[in-house]
């Protein structure tokens, strides 16, 4: 049955939709979501049937960690543990947006989310959209890309559809999201950092806000 799409304001979603969506997230399904980068899979992290949905969805191996998308610093600190001075340099200089920093997991998340490495990437991304949505579900969502794992990533929830939509009850279209690129990922351990992927997010960029 394809997926359900639903129209979303990217600057005023309206509650009812998020709602909506929230409800299906807190049921353990997985929602199509538009976020300030490109389109996402938005999934309870803290349920393990919900995040072996994930995968299946994208085809997407299980030693691969599935991102999470979080409404504060304060959130981060929940979700991982001891924080370094570069993850709080990063945060500070680029959340919200396409910045995601990998650190290392609490206990409070399940190992299966990190794809059994007990690591976490987590992201604040500047989306009305995806803060609202936070909102209505009372937690964190994973944000994975809404691509089948080696397919094009989507900018549009009609790229979502063509993907996904056979697996997905619902997508939320706020149109095309007007980005090509997807966040930068930075693994942070202590004192040292590495790139993992460069995107949004330029590695000078990344430099200066270290210097």
């Amino acid at each position: 049955m394809p997926a359900e799409i639903l129209k979303v304001s990217l600057d005023h979603p309206e509650p009812h939709v998020l709602e909506y969506a929230a409800s299906l997230i807190r049921r353990g399904e997985v929602v199509g979501i538009p976020t300030d980068t490109l389109y996402g899979l938005a999934a309870d992290p803290f349920n393990l049937a919900a995040i072996e949905r994930v995968f299946r969805i994208k085809g997407r191996v299980e030693t691969k960690a599935l991102p999470i998308l979080i409404d504060s610093v304060a959130s981060a600190e929940i979700l991982a543990r001891a924080l370094p001075d570069a993850f709080h340099r990063l945060a500070k200089a680029f959340w919200p947006g396409g910045l995601t920093l990998i650190v290392e997991a609490s206990d409070r998340l399940p190992l299966k989310v990190t794809g059994n490495t007990g690591r976490v990437a987590l992201r604040r991304p500047n989306s009305g959209v995806v803060t609202k949505l936070l909102e209505k579900v009372q937690g964190p969502v994973t944000g994975t890309s809404a691509n089948l794992s080696g397919f094009p990533p989507c900018s549009s929830a009609e790229q979502v559809a063509k993907q996904l939509g056979e697996r997905l009850p619902l997508i939320l279209d706020a149109g095309e999201t007007g980005k090509t690129i997807a966040s930068t990922i930075v693994d942070v351990r202590g004192d040292d950092w590495r790139i993992v992927r460069e995107g949004a997010i330029s590695e000078a960029e990344i430099l200066r806000a270290l210097a």
